[in-house]
């Protein structure tokens, strides 16, 4: 079993490499203790689409370079209930349920724009907001100063450890 992540380049403004950033979601997840069966999507999309997102789910205009869409619900248990799983009684329990992280989008256009405002090539500044909007899935925030100071230090451990950088 592993953790799936499933991909999709929805957009035309920049190329994306989706098997590296699904390498680096992957490895992010497995840091923060996902284990497996789990499931991730992970979809690069165009202004227009990021904006509408941002609008009906956020209340904030225009696009922006990346969202985060947990799901916060436990998968309902497989089978028969109550036996836990089964398909009758003394049967094998069911194929584990994956568990549904949830949803990470990201506007290439948009963040090609914020990288040289952040000192970053595009790679890194892309690398960064995987990174990130994963983090948000699993519950990292950044609202306070606090909690934005902790969620920075284990973005930069993560990207050390698992993304090779490159220059502006």
């Amino acid at each position: 079993m592993t953790i799936d992540i499933y991909a999709a380049d929805e957009q035309h403004a920049r190329p994306v490499d989706l098997e590296r950033w699904v390498a680096l979601a992957r490895a992010t997840l497995a840091e923060e203790g996902v284990r497996a069966p789990a499931e991730v999507s992970l979809i690069f999309t165009d202004e227009a689409t990021i904006a509408d997102l941002n609008q009906r789910f956020l209340g904030r205009a225009g696009p922006t370079d990346v969202l985060s869409f947990p799901i916060d619900t436990e998968p309902e248990p497989g089978g028969r209930s109550p036996d836990g799983g089964t398909t009758g009684p003394g049967d094998e329990p069911t194929e584990e349920i994956p568990t549904l992280v949830g949803d990470v989008v990201i506007c290439p256009a948009v963040a090609a724009r914020n990288a040289p405002e952040h000192g970053l090539s595009v790679e890194d500044e892309t690398a960064l907001l995987v990174v990130h909007g994963v983090l948000h899935l699993l519950g990292w925030d950044h609202e306070l100063d606090e909690e934005a100071e902790k969620m920075e230090a284990r973005e930069r451990e993560l990207l050390a450890r698992h993304h090779r950088s490159s220059e502006p």
